[in-house]
């Protein structure tokens, strides 16, 4: 890859690529020099103007380059895309070689959703949001703005020699710092959200089960990850009436009643619980609503509880005649 100031997009494909046997034990050479790269280079990305797969080189910045990872993305691919692109399966099969096809596609394309469009985005310049929206602040905390901050400060030098840092031994601390992002929202998805996806199917496909409606879904337990797969099996399902309102118990036992946020979304809500019962708690809120294990309402109106499931039940249905 190149020499100089670094970037999270080839931090992130030289750990992808690491992860490989071919190129586990295989040394990172920082050049521009093309000269260097073609000679010394088994597979070069985020530099040289050339993308091409058979001759293992991986640039983006070619003035008529447009892959995406599929036409639908609001993003070209950067240099860590195109190498999860080729190569994203083959590190999560010498992970997890157990995992079936069908759930390594599903794993693959959430683990893009997840991590690698945001760097996609964040490097091909692509705005968080639409043109003529102010953005109300700004996010220094994502893995992007961390590897910038790892690059040697204009005016750093080091305290025992007198030197500046070395840029190579901050690549590779910014390698290692992609690669814990990768293995720690890798390790989410196939260990913990694509064993929820089939109790979510299920829970969804016995929807009229807990309420005519067809609008409500409830879980034995919650704490498991269940927003995003709702999202895709309802329509791949084809469900015409979205789910409103997900039950399940909390840690305490306690039956929480959730509502579903609007797909994109992270604080507008397909259907909220009732105005007047927001921010209100027990016994007043039992009495207002009506329902006799109410326990409360957060002010936003996005979730509620109740000690009883026919009461959580109840809260649901209540709001959806209310809409």
């Amino acid at each position: 890859t190149h020499s100089g100031t670094f970037k999270a997009d080839e931090a992130m494909g030289v750990f992808l690529l690491q992860q490989l046997p071919e190129y586990r034990n295989s040394p990172v050479v920082r050049s521009r020099d093309l000269q260097v790269l073609e000679e010394k280079a088994d597979i070069v990305i985020d530099v040289g103007g050339v993308y091409n797969h058979e001759t293992k080189r991986y640039d983006h910045h070619q003035r008529d380059y447009d892959e995406r990872f599929d036409p639908e993305r609001c993003t070209k691919l950067s240099a860590s895309g195109l190498v999860y692109r080729h190569y994203g399966k083959d590190v999560l099969k010498h992970h997890y070689p157990l995992l079936p096809d069908k759930l390594l596609q599903v794993a693959y394309d959430k683990i893009y959703d997840k991590l690698m469009m945001a760097l996609d985005a964040i490097d091909t310049g692509v705005e968080m949001v639409p043109e003529g929206v102010e953005s109300l602040y700004r996010d220094s905390t994502g893995l992007s703005s961390r590897v910038g901050r790892l690059n040697p400060r204009w005016n750093e030098v080091d305290a025992e020699t007198g030197s500046k840092p070395d840029p190579d031994q901050r690549f590779a601390l910014a390698v290692k710092l992609c690669g814990q992002d990768f293995l720690s929202v890798m390790t989410s998805v196939v260990e913990s959200d694509l064993p929820a996806r089939s109790f979510v199917e299920e829970a969804l496909l016995k929807r009229t089960e807990v309420d005519a409606s067809g609008e409500i879904i409830a879980f034995l337990s919650g704490g498991m990850p269940w927003r995003d797969h709702l999202y895709e099996l309802e329509k791949i399902h084809e469900v015409e009436k979205l789910i409103k309102f997900v039950l399940y118990t909390d840690q305490s036992g306690m039956w929480r009643v959730q509502a579903v946020t609007v797909e994109g979304k992270a604080f507008v809500n397909r259907l909220s619980l009732p105005e007047k019962w927001r921010g209100v708690r027990d016994a007043d809120l039992a009495g207002i609503a009506n329902i006799k294990t109410a326990r409360f309402v957060h002010a936003a109106g996005f979730i509620g509880g109740a000690d009883e499931y026919d009461d959580a039940l109840e809260m649901a249905r209540v709001a959806l005649q209310q809409q």
